[in-house]
């Protein structure tokens, strides 16, 4: 099978295959695309010239090197045509039944010497090679949409495929400009395997009304910096396919976080299957744009129940990096904050804090020397809770210790002064336990701000079933006014962001500790073939494997689903102290500072 991959056949012409067409054609490589639709051969031409029309405008292309690639391209109806390729990649519908009989058609048509890939994302190729006269020579290649400009390839092994099959199509993968990451054969592989839990919960908790669809895709964008929010996500590849993918991991997995939510079959069945219908969480402007409409569920632009209440002053509680992000924010937008630790020396190493991020701000040109000092004079350090009589708004970010919080709200609610808002930033722990703490739960809301302060866009406002209107009016008023972007949610465990976060990095944990994948692999899938800014572990290190652990025993307690108990390889990490960057070992090791 020590064979070049020079001519290369691509089975089904739709979205992926037109794309894989493309990358093979742009390669150098001769590729014979069949379709049994007459119309998909057409419209793959018609794509292939455009795209490479915008490469010439572009200047990637020369006019010369864009009529080689056009004319590497030939399409056909039958798959004989494929009878002389080296490599043939089916990309037909994610169905056993119709790979199946691709493949053993294939299986008569091609050179013994060819290989065989499927292009699935879900089905078990151990299954479908099974099937064939030749097993040894199928495996799996899982380009990723678009496949032109997503870097990563999953190439999938079963037991039965012969290493050299494996060595040629990795090797081409490389050729063509990809990222080649070697998996094993499981539902999902390594990318689908993390990605499509993390959607199904995100539908789950849209279904159960936690938060509305537009607040759950901005909290996973603006907190984790991804591209795309999970719902609008579940359009863009179709929301049947994504509950067959689930179905396939539920099925080797039966772990519930797998079980389609039922939503997905829901829509599926109605046909509203996202962008390519028209139609799916969202309502697009015709099927297959982009271009999302207002439709019944759209949120008014100024929805909100109540009057906020009036906010000039804020008191900041806590001296660590949080509360200084905080205060900061705040005195930029103008307001007066008294910034209060246990010790006036503590306070003053805070707001020193805060000073030298302003000017690291000034150094980079993004404020000037005047608006720094504005900023820095309406800071005024305390080193008591006394300083916050007369605020209207008192925001705690000490440690995420229950005890501790609720303590604080029993001095805050002696000290400051009636119809002042209290907030947490707790990321994980009940709001409710730290109003009940007071003898005004009414105005006490959650406002989970985001590690940098400064930086990071989202706030999660957390209404507790006391919190007044007015006071969860006046939070997300205030949001705006510090240029945050607030979403609604309710007090459970994890809120938006770590609810969906967390376990997706504990299953990327497993999947290391089953010896599954690397941590280099997990990261590379995820960065390129996700667009995450960072892959799970190098996450994990950076926000503190205790930290995390902490976490995921808050969920699983919360919501007593056995998949969400914390992976064994990360509580004995935590034991044996290795708790990422800030020891210097955690997942990975890091030069002592």
């Amino acid at each position: 099978m020590d064979i070049p991959l020079h001519t290369i056949a691509v089975v089904g012409l739709g979205t992926m295959g037109t794309g894989i067409a493309e990358v093979l054609t742009r390669g150098g490589r001769e590729v014979i695309g069949i379709d049994v639709s007459p119309d998909a051969a057409a419209r793959a031409v018609a794509a292939l010239e455009a795209s490479t029309a915008r490469a010439v405008q572009r200047e990637r292309l020369t006019d010369q090197e864009r009529l080689d690639v056009l004319a590497r391209f030939r399409t056909f109806s039958d798959l004989q045509a494929a009878a002389d390729a080296d490599l043939v990649i089916e990309v037909v519908p994610e169905s056993y039944e119709t790979k199946q009989q691709v493949l053993r058609a294939l299986d008569g048509i091609v050179r013994p010497t060819a290989v065989l890939a499927t292009g699935t994302n879900a089905l078990s190729v151990t299954r479908l090679a099974a099937d064939t006269s030749h097993p040894e020579r199928v495996l799996g290649l899982h380009f990723f949409n678009p496949a032109p400009a997503m870097k990563l390839v999953e190439v999938v092994s079963s037991v039965l495929t012969a290493p050299t099959a494996v060595e040629a199509v990795t090797d081409l993968a490389r050729e063509l400009g990809k990222e080649p990451v070697a998996v094993g054969d499981r539902p999902g592989f390594v990318a689908d395997g993390l990605l499509f839990g993390y959607l199904n919960q995100a539908a789950a908790m849209y279904e159960a009304k936690y938060a509305s669809r537009e607040d759950i895709d901005a909290a996973m964008r603006l907190g984790c910096g991804l591209p795309m929010g999970p719902l609008a996500l579940l359009d863009l590849i179709g929301i049947d396919t994504a509950r067959t993918v689930l179905e396939a991991m539920y099925s080797a997995s039966r772990e519930r976080l797998h079980a389609p939510a039922p939503i997905l079959k829901q829509l599926s069945n109605a046909g509203l299957t996202g962008r390519k219908s028209g139609r799916g969480f969202y309502t697009y402007q015709e099927p297959g744009s982009a271009d999302v409409v207002r439709d019944a569920l759209t949120p008014l632009d100024s929805a909100q129940l109540a009057a906020a209440r009036p906010v000039t002053s804020v008191g900041v509680a806590g001296s660590g990096t949080m509360a200084s992000g905080i205060a900061e924010v705040f005195a930029k937008a103008g307001y007066d904050v008294v910034l209060a630790a246990r010790s006036p020396e503590k306070a003053d190493a805070a707001k020193a804090r805060v000073a030298k991020s302003l000017a690291r701000s000034v150094d980079k040109g993004r404020m000037t020397a005047a608006a720094r000092d504005e900023a820095l004079a309406r800071i005024a350090p305390a080193g008591s809770l006394d300083a916050f009589a007369g605020v209207d708004l008192a925001v705690e970010a000490v440690a995420e210790d229950l005890e501790v919080k609720q303590q604080l709200f029993e001095m805050l609610d002696k000290v400051c002064k009636q119809g002042a808002v209290l907030a947490t930033t707790t990321s994980s722990l009940p709001v409710i336990a730290c109003a009940r703490a007071t003898s005004r739960p009414q105005d006490v809301v959650g406002m989970h701000f985001f590690n940098p302060a400064p930086a990071m866009k989202l706030v999660e406002v957390v209404r507790t079933v006391l919190t007044a209107d007015d006071v969860h009016a006046t939070a997300r008023e205030v949001c705006a006014k510090v240029r945050k972007h607030p979403v609604d949610c309710g007090d459970r465990a994890g809120f938006i962001v770590n609810a969906l976060l967390f376990p997706y990095l504990n299953n990327a944990v497993k999947m290391v500790q089953e010896h599954y994948a690397t941590l280099d692999d997990i990261d590379a899938a995820m960065k390129l073939g996700g667009g995450y800014p960072m892959g799970p572990f190098e996450l994990l290190d950076v926000v503190g494997l205790d930290v995390s652990l902490a976490i995921e025993r808050v969920l699983h307690r919360e919501f007593r689903d056995p998949g969400l108990a914390p992976a064994p390889l990360l509580e004995h990490l935590v034991a044996a102290g290795c708790l990422g960057r800030k020891t210097g070992r955690g997942f990975r090791e890091y030069a002592r500072r």
